[in-house]
């Protein structure tokens, strides 16, 4: 047999050798890329975003369901959440079977924790779960000298204006922003930023915050004791030594421009209704509508007209301490209801004797007007004594950060 035959049988030998290896594999392992396996497996997914005017029966049929199903979604979602109180401005994510076409699962976020989950379970009928939102979480460090104001160095940094009001919010109770900022305070805090399929989506809790307001120095940790006999969460910001850094009182019921009048024991004569008379209470200087907020829980014990008042308020807090609001354009609350620290009571005005809208603020003391910005208010809240040492052990790491 010649060499060119001998390798013509060869080549045709491997050939034939190729081909069953490939018809082989071919009837075993099917090739199939990624992206196209992928396509196989994944649902289809269909998202509204809701707006005004959109109900869930509307959304729905938008996206192809049947009214019958969409009325089985209500009723297996009653008990967990609401769907016909959906938001507008929420995105609502439908998903249905890449093949078929049938519809598979609901996802609506109801806010930045939660998200309502509806699907089928191992009986055939849907089921719905709120489950919390599983974000990536990163830790922020944030520093500055204030030249103007807290919000204007933290912007120029590029910080997340969410960020600064919460940050602003753990000393809402011992820094004066509205009046004892000065230039030359410094700051620093760390603080968690969530993150979710690689994208920001917003700041989380401030964990620790330094606060050199006029030479003296304010810090905050927070801390997680556990859960109360309820099941709540205990929780807070404190100081080094575990007191609480929420007072009984706010500093300001307001976002003021100014104070227009301060607190007086004398006589303080008033040409436009030709009354003298002392002024013992703050005047807060604000937009007219302004949110009026009550600076401390307590019970209205006077909501409504009250002569040279105008529209007035007033809270009882315990039996040491009564607050009152006076001259608004708006009340929100009645007499008796129960009220909680920082909730909206009512609106700036210049009702009554007024000469322009501000907001009059009084604090009685056992039956006397006090100057509020001179009292001194304690706290109600501490780390209960089993677990100051665990408190002080965690806040270590964070005091060393917000040192250097």
């Amino acid at each position: 047999m010649n060499n060119k035959l001998k390798l013509s049988l060869l080549g045709g030998l491997i050939m034939v050798v190729l081909l069953v290896v490939k018809f082989s594999i071919n009837n075993n392992q099917p090739t199939v890329t990624l992206p196209e396996a992928q396509a196989q497996i994944l649902d289809r997914e269909e998202v509204v975003n809701i707006e005004s005017g959109m109900t869930f029966s509307t959304i729905t049929e938008q996206v192809g369901l049947e009214d019958s199903l969409m009325h089985e979604l209500l009723e297996a979602s009653q008990d967990e959440y609401d769907l016909s109180t959906v938001r507008v401005g929420k995105p609502i994510k439908f998903y249905f079977d890449r093949q078929t076409g049938e519809f598979k699962k609901l996802v609506y976020q109801i806010d930045s924790e939660e998200e309502l989950f509806i699907e089928k379970n191992g009986a055939d009928l849907w089921q719905a779960e709120c489950k919390q939102i599983d974000y990536e979480v990163r830790l922020k460090t944030i520093s500055g000298t204030i030249d103007s104001s807290l919000y204007q160095s933290a912007v120029e940094q590029n910080v997340d204006i969410r960020a600064i009001i919460a940050l602003a919010d753990v000393f809402a109770w011992t820094v004066d922003f509205g009046m004892g900022i000065r230039v030359g305070d410094t700051y620093k805090f760390i603080f968690e930023e969530r993150y979710r399929d690689g994208q920001y989506i917003m700041p989380g809790k401030i964990l620790a915050a330094r606060f050199v307001n006029d030479g003296k120095v304010i810090e905050g940790y927070y801390f997680e004791e556990g859960l109360d006999e309820d099941g709540e969460l205990i929780d807070g910001y404190y100081d080094p030594d575990g007191i609480s850094l929420q007072k009984i009182f706010l500093k300001n019921p307001v976002d003021f421009k100014y104070i227009s009048s301060g607190y007086t024991t004398g006589l303080r004569y008033i040409s436009a209704f030709d009354i003298s008379t002392g002024h013992r209470a703050i005047d807060y200087a604000a937009s007219y509508g302004t949110p009026v907020r009550v600076v401390g829980d307590g019970q209205v014990v006077y909501a409504g007209w009250n002569g040279s008042y105008g529209n007035f308020v007033s809270v009882r807090h315990n039996d040491t301490f009564t607050t009152n609001y006076a001259h608004l354009s708006k009340i929100y609350i009645s007499y008796g209801e129960k009220v909680e620290q920082g909730e909206i009571i009512g609106a700036v005005g210049s009702t009554g004797l007024s000469t322009g809208p501000h907001l009059h603020f009084e604090m009685v003391k056992y039956g006397t007007k006090i100057n509020p910005l001179t009292v001194d208010l304690p706290s109600d809240k501490a780390v209960a004594s089993e677990n100051l040492d665990n408190f002080k052990q965690s806040i270590i790491q964070w005091q060393e950060q917000l040192k250097n």
